[in-house]
């Protein structure tokens, strides 16, 4: 459902996600997968839903050997294009002016993608990467399992149900789901793709910063 003007957000904390939520890849990132995928012979459609909000590594561990590919030469030309080739990728509308109107001791970034992707694309986009950041490779399990949203939680000092969650992919709003917070998507142009009775706004131009009320930050729907 659409959050509608006038509508509260608060937390303690707020996590985003990263591609889709605070940044735009995806013409970069489908690019590159998809000029793989016509090499070796996989059906890019049946590829693509399944491709964003899930690290790269499991990504490739699913596609590769379907493929007849070794996971390993994959990833390692693959993540190498993607560090390489940030051309492109800016900010999702009204994520530079919630970032910089929010405490930056509230908020961080949690994202499947490694340290190194993480630092080039914000980079790209212009956003500082915040210091309690969540990469993909320190957790155990990536989404959408919730590892990385509890993380996330732990370093920001507040229980997970007492955070907001930024998403935009299926895969990491399950990840937010399954971690007890409260879930907010970014739908830019495919509400229609978003897990069924998720809360959901076009992008980030919709929220404002509005003060810190009893301890926790709130975000005013406009």
């Amino acid at each position: 459902m659409r959050l509608l003007p006038g509508q509260v957000l608060e937390a303690q904390a707020l996590l985003f996600d990263m591609d889709g939520t605070l940044i735009d890849s995806r013409v970069v990132v489908e690019k590159i997968w998809k000029r793989w995928c016509d090499e070796v012979g996989l059906d890019w459609h049946y590829v693509l839903p399944r491709l964003h909000g899930v690290r790269m590594y499991d990504s490739i561990s699913e596609f590769a050997p379907m493929a007849g590919q070794d996971v390993d030469a994959v990833y390692e030309r693959l993540y190498r294009e993607e560090v390489e080739d940030v051309d492109g990728i800016v900010p999702i509308p009204g994520a530079l002016e919630l970032l910089a109107a929010l405490p930056p001791d509230r908020w961080t970034i949690v994202t499947s993608a490694d340290l190194v992707l993480a630092k080039a694309r914000l980079g790209a986009a212009g956003i500082v990467p915040p210091p309690r950041m969540v990469t993909g490779e320190e957790v155990e399990r990536g989404k959408p399992a919730p590892d990385a949203y509890l993380l996330g939680a732990v370093r920001m000092g507040a229980a997970a149900p007492a955070c907001v969650v930024f998403e935009d992919a299926k895969a990491g709003i399950e990840a937010g789901i399954s971690a007890g917070a409260r879930v907010l998507a970014i739908a830019g142009d495919h509400p229609e793709e978003l897990t069924p009775g998720v809360e959901w706004v076009t992008d980030l131009t919709a929220l404002r910063f509005d003060g810190i009320h009893d301890g926790k930050v709130r975000l005013l729907c406009s």
